[in-house]
């Protein structure tokens, strides 16, 4: 082999080495690259639909005790979460209200499931959860009390038109005072989310 072809085949060797080493270096997150995640709601759907029922403590069930009881509402929200950095992102957590027709908060929750976000990459999110006719009630009724007496709304006809229009996508769903916190390398983002459905 000639000298010539030998230094081709170091110089080829080395500059491979030098590209491999690149490409396997990743950028590590720090309070100033670190760029919000951008969070989206793309679809809402009541999963499981009973109608609209409820009973108090009073009426006698078929089978079972009696009680203050009411029809369950399952919600499913599906979120994007586009990842804009060049390294992953752990989505740690999400606090979240459900309100019906924009104002009426019916409930908080969160969701404490992580999912890993690839650099550069859009996953998605589905949140699930549940109300029911007395849960929702007691929000009609206590903190929301204000609200329905100024809109001169009877408790269970609102009651009644959300467990009918909200499966429709009649009545706008909001989630509201929403965080999604995100960590990568220590460095963590609390990210504000508002959204509606339609």
């Amino acid at each position: 082999m000639s000298k010539r072809l030998a230094w081709i085949m170091v110089l080829i060797c080395g500059a491979g080495l030098v590209f491999t080493s690149c490409a396997g270096m990743q950028t590590k997150a720090t309070a100033d690259n670190f760029k919000e995640p951008l969070v989206k709601l793309v679809s809402f759907e009541v999963p499981q639909y009973d109608g609209f029922w409820y009973y108090a403590k009073a009426v006698k069930p078929t089978k079972g005790s009696g009680d203050d009881r009411g029809a369950p509402l399952p919600m499913s929200f599906l979120f994007n979460v586009e990842n804009p950095n060049p390294f992953p992102v752990l989505l740690e957590g999400i606090t979240y209200t459900v309100a019906f027709d924009n104002d009426f908060e019916v409930m908080t929750t969160n969701d404490n499931d992580s999912h890993w976000i690839p650099a550069g990459k859009t996953d998605q999110v589905r949140l699930n959860t549940m109300i029911t006719v007395r849960s929702a009630l007691l929000a009609l009724l206590l903190p929301n009390a204000p609200l329905l007496k100024a809109k001169g709304w009877d408790a269970f006809d609102t009651l009644e038109r959300w467990w009918t229009d909200v499966p429709n996508g009649k009545t706008p769903v909001t989630v509201k005072n929403a965080s999604f916190t995100f960590t990568a390398d220590g460095v963590t983002k609390v990210i504000p989310v508002l959204a509606k459905f339609p």
